[in-house]
């Protein structure tokens, strides 16, 4: 009785989930339309429209004689707004949980992680992929969750099976694998569930869950099968330019349902086909104060008030799209009957077979009946003016409104009559269109980095290995658990990189050395300005070229922070540059770090004199035995 009721409890689960995820399609079934009719305009399918039915569909030509060609201007202003847009990769820092030196350090090693996994992750590409998909369809999504079987191998079970330390996984999310339980939620925190359905290979679920299911073939945009019409909802035409068809698949729902009354800790349920693959509560600890949400991210285009979905720029350049290639494939037609010519002949006069499929070449003998009037050509006037105006017009439109422009071929620019000053505020006001955007990227930034910290701070109990790549290519593997990540309240080290741009940086280094901020007391160029400089303009990254200042003070760095941390400074080594430590030493000892660390831990005052003390002692020593050599010398 007991399996039974077990049974029909399994039963139910899945039949409500799959309910659930059907009124979910209908009711976002006019935003996913407005998707695919985005993606067809994009990829240059430009004569597709919705019908009266919500149904996305071609519409053919009026007459045979009509051109129906494509003049495709929403491609390359897409692909000029994620061009600006991959620019936005922000640097981010972690703020301290308290004053303290621990908190402090534990900080240091929060900002560690985040680098590594976004060198580890390649964060880079799965944001121009979430951003691609907010430029085309309005929103996109980033899924962080804590993969299992990811990392470095630390073992067996009992059962002999492979333990992994385990990893942070993100993903790039379209959203059409995206359904709220409500359209008009604007953020992914009001929703009270969110379904993530996503088409899996079966053997794929096979090695994930464990479950044998049935695959069919299945719209990898609509979810629909389309073996059978009917499916999971309805059937579409899809994309007409690209292959939607992916075969031996099913359909995953994955139901993410946030913490109440009766589930305090949320749940969970996975199913596929007919089987319930999981139900629990929600895994991930993600959200502030140790709560429990979601795994999701929101990114949008353009925003859009009382709507969980944002609008992309390619539904305002739709209609422009459609009036300009209606405008050149008139023009086109008005040019041929110019150059073909259009014919009057009377009845039964000519052969109109023959003529209407050969036309009139040149040297064609054309014969007529006898007593009849002489075939001639109708006169047509010229092409009027206002197709080259409207032409103009819907060209600028197109600037206007897609937010973006090439100055290069701006007709401002054509004279040559512009000055510096003027350009420069013609490329701010140009990227100033765009900060909506990418304000939209950092804050999703932001987000992920917060989700990472959380994770590890959540999964990360016994200590797990990180790499770092610096600028200059050097390698630092250092090693972390849960309990050196504090804080994860995240802040940016860089102002939104839209505002200056790789150019303007450059030109504004040029300006600081024609100046002479540059320059030391002695009005020279030190070897670790000119490194830096010349790493901004792209030249820095030479392993077999480091300045030999740099990584003295680098070293000189790395004592300072065993200060921090052990209470504690090495020996001078005899390669030491004892002048440059010197005045490492002295520098942080006036920082407000070392401050704040002598109140706390007296003695290490000290210690760090008795280190600079013995650098002035070997320096001292070698400059007499220098001198008294010299002197042996002249002798």
């Amino acid at each position: 009785m007991k399996t039974k009721n077990k049974e029909m409890y399994v039963e139910d689960i899945v039949t409500e989930t799959k309910e659930d995820f059907k009124r979910r399609q209908n009711a976002r079934k006019s935003f996913e339309n407005e998707w695919l009719l985005n993606i067809n305009f994009y990829v240059g399918n430009q004569y597709s429209t919705i019908n009266s039915s919500g149904e996305l569909e071609d519409y053919n030509k009026q007459y045979f004689w009509q051109e129906k060609e494509v003049f495709n201007h929403i491609t390359p202003i897409v692909d000029l707004r994620m061009s600006k847009l991959s620019r936005v990769r922000p640097s981010m820092s972690v703020v301290p949980f308290s004053d303290e030196e621990e908190d402090i350090a534990c900080a240091e090693i929060s900002k560690k992680i985040l680098k590594a996994v976004n060198y580890k992750t390649n964060l880079t590409k799965i944001l121009q992929t979430a951003t691609m998909w907010s430029e085309i369809c309005g929103t996109s999504f980033y899924k962080v969750v804590w993969n299992n079987n990811a990392g470095l191998k630390i073992g067996q079970d009992e059962n002999g099976t492979d333990i992994f330390e385990g990893d942070v996984e993100i993903n790039a999310v379209s959203p059409f694998e995206i359904y709220p339980d409500s359209n008009a939620y604007e953020n992914i925190e009001d929703c009270k569930s969110i379904i993530h359905a996503k088409s899996y290979h079966v053997d794929e679920i096979k090695n994930i869950w464990g479950v044998d299911v049935k695959g069919q073939d299945i719209d990898v945009f609509t979810l629909d099968t389309i073996s059978n019409n009917g499916g999971l909802g309805y059937s579409s035409s899809a994309v007409k330019a690209t292959s939607t068809k992916i075969s031996n698949q099913c359909v995953v729902i994955e139901k993410y349902e946030s913490p109440s009354v009766e589930y305090p800790f949320g749940r969970l349920i996975i199913v596929a086909d007919d089987k319930l693959l999981y139900i629990g509560e929600l895994p991930f600890i993600n959200l502030a104060d140790g709560k429990r949400g979601f795994p999701f991210i929101k990114q949008t285009s353009i925003s859009t008030p009382s709507c969980f979905w944002g609008s992309s720029i390619i539904t305002r350049c739709i209609p422009i799209q459609r009036a300009y290639n209606a405008i050149k494939n008139r023009k086109h037609e008005f040019l041929n009957r110019l150059s073909m010519g259009v014919m009057a002949v009377e009845d039964g006069s000519v052969d109109t077979d023959n003529l209407e499929e050969e036309g009139l070449s040149p040297g064609k003998i054309l014969v007529y009946r006898q007593g009849s009037n002489l075939p001639k050509m109708i006169s047509s006037e010229s092409v009027p003016t206002d197709f080259t105006l409207e032409e103009e017009r819907l060209l600028n439109e197109f600037l206007s409104v897609s937010g973006v422009s090439d100055l290069l071929r701006n007709d401002v620019l054509s004279g040559g009559n512009i000055s510096g000053v003027a350009l420069q505020l013609l490329i701010e006001q140009d990227e100033t269109k765009l900060v909506n955007s990418a304000e939209q990227i950092r804050d999703a930034v932001k987000n992920i980095a917060k989700f990472i910290l959380r994770l590890y701070k959540q999964y990360a109990i016994y200590p797990h290995s990180c790499k770092l790549v610096e600028n200059d290519g050097s390698v630092e593997m250092f090693y972390f658990k849960n309990s050196n990540i504090r804080s994860d309240e995240i802040v940016f080290e860089t102002e939104n990189e839209l505002n200056e741009t790789l150019a303007q940086k450059r030109s504004t280094i040029l300006e600081l050395y024609n100046s002479g901020l540059l320059h030391d007391e002695n009005g020279k160029i030190s070897n670790s300005v000119r490194y830096k400089i010349l790493e901004q303009f792209g030249f820095g990254i030479w392993e077999n070229s480091q300045d030999l200042k740099t990584l003295q003070v680098k070293r000189a760095n790395k004592e300072n922070f065993l200060l921090f941390k052990n209470k504690e400074m090495p020996y001078p080594k005899m390669i030491d540059d004892n002048e440059i430590h010197i005045n490492t030493h002295t520098c942080y000892m006036l920082s407000e770090e070392y401050e704040k660390l002598v109140e706390k831990y007296p003695q290490v005052e000290n210690i760090i004199l008795e280190h600079i003390k013995l650098h002035k002692d070997i320096l001292s020593n070698n400059i007499a035995n220098s001198l008294q050599n010299q002197n042996i010398e002249n002798n």
